[in-house]
């Protein structure tokens, strides 16, 4: 072994990393020292069509032997044809505009700027957005963020922004006539996979339109088929006015984008944003092939149907009491604060799953899974949560009287 491989490896104890990983090929990951781990949470919700599939392979090989970058003072055809599917796809029409950038925080800092253009045209200053919701670390997609811990040790953040719950009737107190935008997450995935309450999606789109601001959703976890749907906001009935897209868009490779309907389309205009890398033909290459793929293959029928098995398989499990989320972005819920735990048992299992609240775990895995991965998924997680039962008797009361 020499120094770099010691180094490599002190690495991983670095801002608690969990491990080294080398490689990956379908829902499998290995570490530095060859354990193999099966991979539930997708790089959060990014590796849609898992590791090394031979679609993104060949797509990130191929243009990269044409051309890889341009500067934003020419156009590529690669960029084009992504931004017609995403169009098509998304169903804005002809109206409809795609803004590319690298990230999420990259998409919702775009549709900040969208909010303010809007606002400036019509004399409004005002934001709203939900508690629990995460829309970034950048410093505007921050001040949608409220989160103490992630908000305090950089304020004064972004003025002019309102957290708001979601429930209709904070929604209904909340909209006036000085609200620019809301910001929305069809699903709060770092919250642990939160669902709205019944139409509340529908009563934003009403009170946006009524009071003339922006229904913006953010769609980075969501979006491009990971709940079943291409846009989550399809399985609500609701039209927003922009969304912003990235995690599994490009399946690994950096590729974010804003997509607008109708009006919203105008209120860019040249100067107003650029991004140097964003939509660049290599990116773009890349989440074209992905996004032809899973349409190709009707990959969004195995999301649906694999997350409905997903559910039933974990039902009966100690613990959990239930789940939420659609598709294949799940939130197993516990019955105690042990989501750490488990999160930490199934690890040492050779499971990869995440633990975005105390009583919440998070499963978004590839939408490529097959009956191997299910039922591999479901044991391993099974003795994760009976190991994490073991070592607490109250809990093991709490299942007996269950």
């Amino acid at each position: 072994m020499t120094w770099q491989d010691d180094a490599a490896r002190d690495l991983t104890s670095l801002g608690g990393r969990l491990a080294l990983l080398e490689r990956g090929e379908g829902s499998a990951v290995w570490d530095a020292d060859g354990q193999r781990y099966l991979d539930f949470l997708g790089g959060i919700a990014v590796n849609s069509l898992g590791h090394s599939h031979p679609a993104f392979v060949k797509a990130v090989s191929a243009q990269a032997a044409v051309l890889s970058h341009v500067s934003n003072y020419f156009a590529t055809q690669q960029q084009l044809d992504m931004a017609a599917r995403l169009k098509r796809l998304a169903e804005t029409g002809e109206s409809g505009r795609v803004f590319f950038a690298n990230s999420g925080s990259e998409a919702n800092e775009t549709a900040i700027k969208l909010a303010r253009l809007h606002g400036g045209k019509y004399g409004k200053s005002t934001i709203l957005s939900l508690n629990h919701a995460f829309h970034g670390r950048s410093t505007g997609s921050l001040a949608l963020t409220p989160k103490p811990m992630y908000q305090d040790p950089f304020r004064p953040l972004l003025p002019g922004v309102q957290h708001i719950d979601n429930t209709i009737e904070a929604l209904e107190a909340a909209f006036t006539d000085d609200v620019a935008a809301i910001f929305i997450e069809p699903i709060q995935g770092e919250a642990g996979v939160v669902e709205h309450p019944e139409g509340f999606l529908k009563r934003a789109r009403e009170l946006a339109t009524e009071h003339n601001a922006l229904l913006i959703v953010d769609e980075v976890q969501t979006g491009t088929g990971r709940t079943g749907a291409w846009f989550a906001h399809q399985l609500y009935g609701v039209v927003p006015d922009a969304m912003t897209l990235a995690k599994g868009i490009a399946g690994g490779f950096p590729l974010a984008a804003m997509v607008t309907w109708g009006d919203a389309s105008d209120l860019f205009y040249p100067g107003t944003h650029n991004s140097t890398f964003g939509g660049n033909p290599l990116a773009t290459a890349v989440g074209n092939a992905v996004l032809g793929h899973i349409e190709d293959e009707d990959l969004l029928a195995n999301v649906r149907a694999r997350g409905a098995e997903l559910r039933a398989a974990v039902a009966s499990l100690p613990l959990v009491t239930g789940t939420t989320g659609q598709g294949l972005l799940i939130g197993i819920h516990l019955s105690a604060p042990v989501a750490g735990e488990v999160r930490a048992a199934a690890h040492e299992l050779g499971l990869i799953i995440n633990a975005p609240t105390d009583d919440v775990i998070r499963i978004a895995p590839a939408f490529t899974i097959g009956d191997a991965e299910v039922a591999e998924f479901t044991d391993l997680f099974g003795q994760a949560l009976a190991a994490v039962v073991a070592a607490h008797p109250e809990l093991r009361t709490e299942e007996n009287n269950s």
